[in-house]
């Protein structure tokens, strides 16, 4: 298990491969369907976002990935380097995770009370009438994932 330090850089991306299971510290951006429809307008230099929708008890997990797919590109040209969510991304996303040189990660679904034991800080950022699709800024130790998608192509899902 490699321990990863958030936000993510260059030298930390490269040595990240399909398959390897993770272990996500720092800074994440948590934004699902109705923010991306609005539009992510934070800083997303080097940052991860997180597809959830956190509840009212405190659970979080992972939403699936592809309805965010028609949002990811632009994202990615912002300086995205990281997206962490469940399930296959198009073939156009995936593309475009190489050519950025970003990772997709993938977390388990139906953990989300166990997931939210790793978030140490949390704060709406942006679009609080949203509720639980409000943007946040969370701040987390020891997320377990595994890396889905490399920059060099490798794919877990193949």
């Amino acid at each position: 298990m490699k321990k990863v330090k958030l936000p993510l850089t260059s030298d930390v991306i490269k040595g990240l491969k399909a398959g390897d299971e993770v272990l996500l510290s720092g800074p994440m951006y948590v934004a699902r369907d109705a923010a991306h429809k609005r539009g992510i307008k934070v800083p997303l230099k080097n940052e991860t976002i997180f597809y959830a929708g956190p509840t009212p008890k405190g659970a979080i997990g992972p939403t699936t990935s592809s309805r965010m797919d028609p949002f990811t590109i632009p994202l990615l040209k912002r300086g995205l380097r990281g997206a962490v969510g469940k399930g296959e991304r198009s073939s156009e996303v995936r593309s475009a995770f190489r050519k950025y040189k970003a990772v997709y990660f993938v977390a388990t679904g139906g953990i989300a009370a166990l997931l939210s034991k790793t978030v140490k800080k949390s704060k709406i950022i942006a679009y609080p009438d949203l509720g639980p699709e409000a943007i946040l800024r969370i701040e987390v130790k020891d997320f377990p994932a595994w890396v889905a998608y490399d920059i060099k192509g490798g794919n877990i899902f193949k």
